[in-house]
């Protein structure tokens, strides 16, 4: 017997403890003491599918095939029940499958295990004595999830065969599993990005980064069916570069509101895992492939993860497995495999004592939300320490309030919801003796207002309520593989604050989303809502979608004649949150639907980033007809350019989009004939410049410079219409991006101020810099105008301040319809400073559409450092600056951590080198 296959054997039976004391143990499956043991009826995956999985296999399996194998165990097996929880983009069924003994997967007995363990969730109804009960007699619930990247396929391959060996085994390993558990089997998350082998789904979204917004109708559904059946354990089974593998203990940081007990489970699992990896063990200076590493590389503390959010929002052991991708297909399954294996097997075995802590975990965040009480920051890695700690504040409620921005409000009422949150809207006026504002002020004596929505935090899903409503993640360790930022209400910009008061307004429990038709219109008049949210910019562009003709007042409230309320038109509004309030007739401005070009030219990528969030965004939600423009489009003038009224370049890495001297002359000429230039961040601004329709210019960032996914406060200027219903100081996410002079030809919508109202959240260094300068500016050119973010709006389709600028500008008035308004000049030489602008020399895109890798040590160990990282690469530029030394090394691609080629190694050979790191930016 080969070594391999001695490992498979071993895997396939590791030691299970006994049943853990207090507990009363179910009756147990009669079992065979022989692992190769399997019910001949159940078809193996080679039997149906002509290959093995894992040792023997030379190609992944498709798409259909996952489907066909789910379908046959399913039909072959009473251990197992399937289903579908959702489609993709494209349409694709995303099957699941449920497996546990005979007994378990009953639909009456099922349902009954899904509602024990909801009830463990809420220990206001569910007593210790009943928790006690479900721990004893109920299996916990573990999910086995594959392939949210859909260019990494081994981990759905291995579900196969783990929903296979569960399926026909007759091993007593096997049925401590299926009679302790029930198992959900997810083999592919992304069927659309695996048929393509790319990571993003069909819009370029990044799946692994979208679960706390759920844009994705791939998320969504997955989401839901988590609610239905919550894990007690989850994997998230992925692919990284090289041929090592990873299992957690997890990098730091790791979010504070994460239950303990969840950390301590994963920390567990690991060594489980550890124990059943087999192939080389442990990666050391001698082993260095095929072989297993932690603590590194993968952090627990982005609430856009498909660890992060099973852990914070469901209580669960959350884990990423990542295998190198450089091995080969059969060991790649195998050892993803082996982890599955083994943390089903520790689940089996600690069964018990897991499902009495979960109970304890929503004990305890009651309690501490009903003390107003947060989770201390903490650090897993034996070398670090935590050096940011959570301030001592007490937060008891969050409170959301109406007076503007309402229905992008109701839209975060209805996130929280659809994750068990109970809201409240207050019935009554209600005092506060000491608040906060968020963006960093305080108050006193505050009164909240009828309407208002009031989360508070004493009840079971404090821990979530915190990890997405927080003003602040309150990093503890620098260590940043995401954004340091995503706090809902700073990303939708709605006016929240929350206090340490122990207060109980009167308020109704929210149980559905308001909006629609408020009240009966006359005949002759209309019905009106303000344009000033996300939401309000989504119902006016389906409404011009479908023909219904609208006006906007010179208050900013759109209206619609009476007779054009039909019910569909009603209950859109309902959905997404607006109020349709009768009035008179509908008198104001036109609107118009924009006929937006999306331009593909040199520098765009078309399978991720802005392009993609430009396609799924103002596309699918808005309903807007995108038409291709290219380079030569602009060049040669074709109609595919002419035509439109609207051109939005997305962020990219060229700073000219390929066009010519003629071309830029084109675009210019273009927009003076009253069009849209609608450009975002790097290349969007760029190309602007290039082409003479702009006077910013780029600031040098200083040495040490760092804004990861931060948010910033920014005063706005309602001398554009762009800045329509916004509020005038609002909230900016900043990545990495260019700093921008402000503009001397237009109007700088939104700057940083210089003063003392300078804030920003998350983890920034140096921002200082950005006092001053613009985030966006409006620039006129003849009758039209060209409308310049330094940010991505449509950063993964959930910053609901920038699509709501994005709206303002596809629906500004040019021409002779902008009132007031003065023309700009028609070409770069009639106006020096754009002139100017335009020869200025271009900064290099270190970061591509993400950022540069960035890494600070102290200054005198810069040359220890440099000599270390030149052994990877002779990219990196050096600085020095309060004592720090940080190296930046060029990300032109814009790859993530899990992506880049030498990162995890090069942090590897400076840890080795003994060269302390104060903070890694990836």
């Amino acid at each position: 017997m080969s070594a391999t296959a001695l490992t498979l054997l071993v895997g396939l039976t590791p030691a299970l403890g006994g049943t853990p004391a207090g507990a009363r143990p179910p009756s147990p499956t009669p079992c065979s003491t022989d692992p190769t043991a399997r019910l001949s009826r159940v078809p193996s995956p080679e039997a149906t599918l002509g290959f093995p999985l894992g040792l023997g296999q030379e190609r992944v399996v498709t798409n259909d095939e996952i489907r066909t194998y789910l379908r046959a165990v399913d039909v072959a097996s009473d251990r197992v029940v399937t289903g579908v929880l959702g489609s993709s983009a494209l349409g694709q069924p995303l099957p699941y499958a449920v497996v546990s003994n005979e007994r378990h997967v009953r639909p009456a007995a099922l349902r009954k295990i899904a509602e024990d363990v909801r009830d463990l969730r809420d220990p206001r109804r569910t007593s210790r004595k009943e928790a006690a009960r479900t721990a004893a007699d109920s299996p916990a619930i573990v999910w086995v999830t594959g392939n949210v990247h859909g260019g990494e396929k081994s981990g759905a391959d291995a579900a196969l065969k783990t929903l296979y060996e569960l399926a026909a085994g007759l091993s007593c390993a096997v049925a401590e599993r299926n009679d302790n558990l029930v198992t959900i089997i997810v083999p592919t998350q992304n069927p659309d990005g695996r048929d393509a082998s790319r990571r993003q789904n069909e819009f370029g979204f990044d799946l692994n980064r979208d679960w706390f917004a759920r844009t994705q109708r791939e998320t969504d559904a997955k989401l839901e069916l988590l609610r239905r059946y919550p894990p007690q354990i989850f994997i998230d089974a992925h692919e990284m570069g090289g041929d090592q593998y990873f299992f957690p203990p997890n990098a730091d940081p790791i979010h504070h509101e994460i239950a303990g007990e969840a950390v301590d489970w994963i920390n567990r699992i690991g060594e489980a895992n550890k124990a059943g990896f087999g192939y080389n063990g442990a990666c050391d200076d001698v082993v260095t492939s095929e072989c297993y590493f932690n603590y590194d590389t993968y952090d627990l503390f982005f609430m856009g993860y498909g660890d992060t959010v099973p852990a914070a929002g469901f209580g669960a052991a959350g884990m990423t497995f990542e295998k190198g991708s450089a091995s080969a297909v059969a060991d790649r399954v195998q050892q993803q495999f082996h982890t599955q294996w083994s943390t089903l097997g520790w689940a089996a075995a600690n069964k018990h004592e897991v499902l009495t802590d979960y109970f304890r975990i929503w004990t305890d965040a009651l309690a501490q939300g009903r003390a107003g009480a947060l989770e201390p920051n903490e650090v897993v890695q034996p070398t670090n320490e935590v050096q940011f700690p959570v301030p001592e504040v007490k937060i008891r409620s969050y409170f959301l309030l109406p007076d503007r921005q309402l229905a992008d409000v109701r839209q975060l009422v209805e996130r929280l919801r659809r994750m068990d949150v109970e809201v409240y809207e207050v019935q009554q006026p209600t005092r506060l003796r000491q608040a906060r504002i968020f963006g960093g002020r305080s108050a006193t004596n505050v009164t909240v207002p009828k309407g208002a929505y009031w989360i508070p935090m004493d009840q079971p899903q404090k821990h979530w309520i915190q990890a997405i409503m927080g003003e602040d993640p309150y990093t503890p360790f620098p260590y940043f593989y995401d954004v340091s930022s995503w706090s809902n209400p700073l990303l939708m910009g709605v006016p929240t604050l929350y206090t340490g008061d122990d207060v109980r307004p009167k308020a109704r429990l929210v149980r559905t989303i308001e909006g629609g038709r408020s009240g009966p219109a006359r005949h002759h008049g209309s019905y009106g809502y303000p344009l000033d949210s996300a939401a309000a910019a989504e119902l006016t562009f389906q409404l011009l979608g479908r023909g219904v003709p609208l006006v906007r007042d010179p208050a900013g409230v759109v209206r619609l004649a009476t007779n054009r309320l039909s019910r569909e038109v009603d209950e859109l509004a309902g959905s997404l949150g607006v109020t349709l309030t009768p009035g008179g007739p509908a008198t104001g401005t036109p609107l118009t639907r924009p006929d937006v070009g999306l331009f593909q030219g040199t520098g765009i990528s078309t399978t991720s980033g802005s392009h993609g969030e430009a396609r799924y965004v103002l596309g699918q939600r808005w309903g807007l007809d995108l038409k291709p423009v290219t380079t030569a489009d602009i060049n040669d003038n074709t109609p595919a350019f002419t035509g439109r009224t609207v051109l939005l370049v997305p962020d990219g890495s060229s700073a000219t989009g390929g066009l010519t001297a003629a071309g830029q002359a084109n675009l210019r000429a273009w927009v003076a004939r009253g069009h849209t230039y609608l450009g975002l961040r790097n290349e969007g601004t760029r190309v602007a410049r290039a082409a003479g329709l702009t006077s910013t210019t780029e600031k040098p960032k200083p040495a040490g410079y760092t804004v990861i996914g931060s948010h910033l406060r920014v005063d706005v200027d309602h001398a554009s219409p762009v800045a329509a219903g916004r509020p005038a100081e609002d909230f900016e996410f900043n990545n990495n991006d260019p700093i921008l002079n402000p503009t001397t030809t237009g109007t700088n919508v939104l700057r940083y101020p210089t003063g003392d109202t300078f804030w920003a959240n998350g983890y920034t260094v140096e921002a200082d810099a950005l006092r001053g300068t613009a985030a966006l500016v409006d620039e006129p050119t003849g009758d039209g105008r060209a409308v310049l973010f330094a940010f991505n709006p449509l950063f993964r389709a959930y910053n609901e301040i920038g699509l709501h600028l994005v709206a303002n500008a596809l629906l500004a008035p040019t021409g002779a319809d902008a009132a007031g308004r003065r023309a700009g000049p028609t070409s770069a030489a009639g106006d020096p400073a754009r002139a100017a602008a335009a020869a200025a020399a271009v900064p290099e895109n270190l970061g591509g559409e993400w950022r540069p890798i960035t890494i600070e040590v102290a200054g005198a160990d810069l040359t220890r450092a440099r000599t270390v990282v030149e052994r990877f690469t002779g990219t990196a530029r050096t600085s020095v600056s309060g004592g720090s030394a940080y190296l930046v090394i060029p990300n032109p691609e814009g790859l993530l951590a899990d992506e880049h080629p030498f990162l995890r190694n090069l942090i590897h050979a400076l840890r080795d080198s003994q060269v302390p790191l104060r903070s890694v930016v990836a």
